[in-house]
């Protein structure tokens, strides 16, 4: 015959271990439930991600490759990049800008740079370099449409 004390303690075993279980299935449930959000999480994430990306290609400045890296034609400027990183041609407009020691019109950089200003259509490509220089922390835009040199 078996001892009762031995089945008490069996019985007292079985219900720590059912308890035990119940803790244990409700902690699974709980990280079923966690991993779920994280999942959708990452998917919204990476949806995000590919089209923050895709804007930012969409408006990605110009670059080219030298040396077998992509490199902008026109840097941003900062303490770390100086004229000479600009291409020949934006170096130039840069410097009449700053001669002109004033605000300094497309007209009048077009003049200086001996191209055809009574005839529109010979701006506009100066004009984009112009704003690209601009747009770079270069030079500064005004309102009225006139450059100046950055200090």
């Amino acid at each position: 015959m078996v001892d009762p004390e031995v089945l008490e303690r069996i019985a007292a075993r079985r219900a720590e271990l059912d308890e035990l279980e119940d803790h244990l299935v409700k902690q699974l449930d709980e990280v079923k439930a966690e991993r779920d959000e994280l999942a959708v999480a990452e998917r919204v994430l990476t949806r995000m991600g590919e089209r923050t990306a895709e804007e930012r290609a969409a408006v990605a400045p110009a670059s080219a490759q030298v040396g077998g890296r992509a490199t902008l034609l026109v840097p941003h400027r900062s303490d770390s990049v100086d004229e000479t990183a600009l291409p020949d041609d934006y170096r130039r407009i840069l410097a009449i800008v700053r001669a002109a020691g004033g605000p300094v019109q497309v007209r009048a950089v077009g003049e200086e740079l001996g191209l055809q200003v009574e005839v529109r259509g010979k701006l506009e490509p100066l004009r984009a370099k112009l704003v690209k220089l601009a747009d770079r922390g270069w030079l500064h835009k005004r309102g009225d449409g006139k450059f100046t040199a950055r200090l």
